[in-house]
């Protein structure tokens, strides 16, 4: 069973809080209106979106920052500086913790990738609906297409490392959720969730983020640490802590059948290692390609 380590993520969320600021000033501006009183970030992880949120909110409002986990709260309250509230609950529990941290009925509810940790995910989204104002939106950032930055063949392996990563990646997602407690299958897409919420005027807007090759050296090291994220997770030594690079991230038993084969492995380790020739940061045609959809339902009123 798949068991994240939610503490041992923390910096790494903060690290993405920092590197995402643009993309969440641009998404931050985009949803919020004049009227807003009240904006919740659920699940905030770093706190980049409610940072972004409360930079882009009128005077007055206020912007709740809610996560499960304490250190990763404690690394959002540190990276938002006393501009946002920051309270302790977990959608798990219902929309009571939930409601009783904000205070009061909600403008705007931003989740972005939280909901698919949650057992019962429609449940969860029942529960963040019944939280907003009349007329308030919930935003969900939730799929999208997978991100493309590596050429097809890179003198290394077989061509098409980056495609047999993603799908390692959905096997790994589907183990994830299928050891959640509670975990239920949701068999439709997040508009109908929102739909099935009582939630109306549902859209959908996917965020295009480019960066051409060649990449800046923060973005190349910022690109780089992702794929270890990735590959590290995928790797039974490596969530183990035993591979002796130090990357291990407590995510609990990932089955070996299931993620990247041992010829992969071997692969991205010197693709990923700095003092490998192969090592991606000596390239110079690295991009960076990702779309990333917002799923948005309105309160009734």
């Amino acid at each position: 069973m798949i068991e994240i380590d939610w503490s041992e993520e923390a910096g790494r969320l903060r690290n993405a809080a920092v590197n995402e600021a643009d993309w969440n000033e641009m998404v931050a501006g985009s949803l919020v209106r004049a009227t807003d009183r009240i904006a919740v970030d659920v699940g905030c992880g770093g706190g980049g979106m409610a940072k972004a949120l409360a930079a882009a909110l009128p005077d007055g409002a206020e912007v709740v920052a809610i996560d499960a986990d304490p250190e990763v709260l404690r690394q959002a309250r540190e990276h938002t500086g006393g501009a946002v509230r920051c309270e302790l609950a977990s959608m798990d529990d219902g929309a009571e913790p939930l409601r009783k941290a904000i205070g009061a009925p909600a403008s705007l509810i931003w989740a972005s990738a939280s909901v698919h940790h949650a057992g019962d995910q429609q449940a969860a989204v029942d529960a963040l609906a019944s939280l907003l104002a009349p007329g308030g939106r919930l935003a969900l950032a939730e799929g999208g297409l997978p991100s493309r930055s590596l050429p097809w063949e890179l003198g290394i392996g077989e061509p098409g490392m980056e495609l047999r990563l993603d799908a390692a990646q959905d096997r790994y997602f589907a183990a994830m959720r299928a050891g959640l407690p509670g975990s239920v299958p949701m068999p439709y897409g997040w508009t109908d969730a929102l739909r099935r919420a009582g939630l109306v005027d549902v859209t959908t807007r996917t965020v295009l983020t480019e960066k051409s090759a060649p990449l800046s050296d923060e973005d190349l090291d910022q690109l780089i640490g992702q794929f270890r994220h990735k590959v590290d997770r995928l790797d039974p030594a490596a969530s183990s802590g035993s591979t002796g690079h130090g990357h291990g991230h407590g995510h609990g038993d990932f089955p070996p059948e299931l993620g990247l084969s041992a010829e992969d492995l071997l692969v991205w380790r010197r693709l990923l290692d700095p003092d490998d020739s192969q090592y991606l940061g000596r390239r110079t045609d690295l991009a960076v390609l990702s779309a990333r959809s917002i799923h948005v339902g309105h309160a009734a009123g």
